[in-house]
């Protein structure tokens, strides 16, 4: 289903990128934010879900400024605690570059980089947890050369949801899914032997457990909130939730509800809504070669969704350095 388009306001006017969600945003200064153009941006991705800025100037400093007028933030205190290092200025910076502490680039095959291949496969942030993520701010500080990978890939799960026959529809209505950043981290690198370990099996933590079909409330849409975290549906035989879920990210990932954003330059930001789309970091000929500097601030949900089933002020995290 094709969307309408976004009014254009004042301040901010919008390029589609895709026949039913993201689109490049421009017009604005986003190093002189104010809760009435952070407004508007709500606005805009209530409508596309993805908004792309390009060489907005931003930096550490601003890029927090910014992020914190959009609510709540996650920080990486917890994952701290588990033992990695934040090489970053502020907490509420997550470092989802492949650089590490001494500014070497993470190889693949290394713990970190295997932990990372998880990025690599569609996801939202934080449905892990007990509290989901609303918005992610990701901008670039460095990129590898053109041509060598790194796009970040979107999927639209509103309309992949107004898609689906009647009949599942029905069927998924009551759904829970349980959610857990190991088990999606096992998806992507299957077989791998760091992964059997006890600390990174699914059931060695809490799930976070959020319902399937619902009600996108800045849109006013129904959204399938699914994800690779997702490792089983709540009250249903392990093997066949686990056949279930993959049918249905196989089909909220079809090409047709997919597009690629490129990183150009050092200072594009992209701006999504966890609630409402999936997203990836693609692999490329960069890893294990070239710096892919990219820092993102994470806005915690304040929807009626936001703790799912889970109970509200948990505060565990899953991920693990």
């Amino acid at each position: 289903m094709a969307i309408d388009a976004a009014p254009q306001t004042p301040q901010i006017q919008y390029k589609p990128l895709h026949p039913t969600f993201v689109a490049e945003a421009s017009g604005v200064d986003l190093t002189k934010p104010t809760p009435e153009l952070v407004a508007e941006i709500k606005n805009g991705l209530a409508q596309y879900g993805v908004l792309v800025f390009r060489k907005t100037g931003l930096d550490d400093d601003s890029h927090v400024a910014l992020s914190r007028l959009f609510g709540e933030l996650d920080d990486v205190t917890p994952y701290n605690k588990l033992g990695r290092l934040n090489r970053l200025k502020y907490d509420e910076l997550f470092d989802v570059s492949n650089v590490d502490g001494d500014g070497n680039i993470i190889q693949p095959k290394s713990q970190r980089g295997i932990l990372g291949r998880g990025n690599t496969i569609f996801h939202v942030d934080s449905s892990f947890n007990p509290r989901r993520a609303g918005y992610s701010l990701l901008l670039a500080h460095q990129l590898p050369p053109k041509g060598f990978g790194g796009e970040t890939e979107f999927a639209d799960s509103r309309t992949a949801y107004a898609d689906l026959p009647q009949e599942t529809k029905d069927k998924i209505a009551d759904w829970a899914l349980m959610h857990s950043q190991h088990h999606s981290r096992r998806v992507a690198s299957p077989g791998e032997p760091l992964l059997e370990e006890e600390r990174f099996l699914p059931k060695s933590h809490p799930f976070g457990v959020h319902k399937l079909v619902q009600l996108h409330e800045p849109s006013g849409r129904t959204n399938m909130y699914i994800a690779n975290h997702a490792y089983a549906v709540q009250g249903k035989d392990l093997e066949e939730g686990q056949q279930e879920i993959r049918a249905l990210l196989d089909h909220a990932t079809q090409s047709k509800y997919v597009t690629a954003v490129h990183w150009y330059d050092e200072g594009d930001l992209v701006i999504w809504d966890n609630t409402c789309v999936m997203h990836r970091a693609c692999p490329g000929a960069f890893e294990g070669q070239y710096k892919r500097d990219m820092r993102r601030t994470t806005v915690h949900d304040s929807s009626s969704f936001a703790w799912g089933l889970n109970k509200v002020g948990d505060t565990w995290r899953s991920g693990l350095p």
